[in-house]
């Protein structure tokens, strides 16, 4: 018979039970094994967010430059917001800076079905590698004009 942990019955109780735990020094009463689970997710996390920004920028970048009769306004602050994100996402995770050409490459394949899905652009006419520069990437200069 398999026992119902407070990690498997009510998530948030135990991460509350964890802080608790950890402030008051009880380190012996931690729930080890759950906890690095949970770390390792944490990390995990900050990675995918990075891939995910990078993904709808790069599917913008290649938007506008593959369709410049169709640029909007739209674009433009799509491609604003991402930047600044991304930007704020390193500086509040620099060691994830190492990992940003690897997270180019995933969001780039993300980009290319990004463009698939809202274009009528096929993506695999496209480049199947990003063909952007990180400065062109984050520092390009982006204007709509109507």
């Amino acid at each position: 018979m398999q026992t119902t942990t407070l990690y498997d019955q009510d998530f948030y109780a135990w991460t509350q039970r964890q802080v608790e735990l950890l402030r008051s020094g009880q380190l012996g009463e931690l729930d080890i094994k759950n906890l690095i689970e949970e770390i390792e997710s944490l990390g995990r996390q900050e990675r995918q967010e990075l891939q995910n920004r990078l993904g709808v920028l790069l599917g913008h970048l290649l938007k506008w430059h593959c369709q410049p009769e169709a640029r909007s306004k739209s674009w433009v602050y799509t491609i604003r917001e991402q930047r600044r994100k991304i930007q704020r996402h390193l500086k509040d995770n620099p060691s994830l800076k190492p990992y940003l050409t690897e997270a180019i490459g995933v969001g780039y394949e993300d980009g290319l079905d990004l463009v698939g899905r809202e274009t009528s652009l096929d993506p695999e006419q496209l480049p199947q590698s990003c063909p952007f520069s990180e400065t062109e990437i984050f520092e390009s200069p982006i204007a709509w004009q109507p």
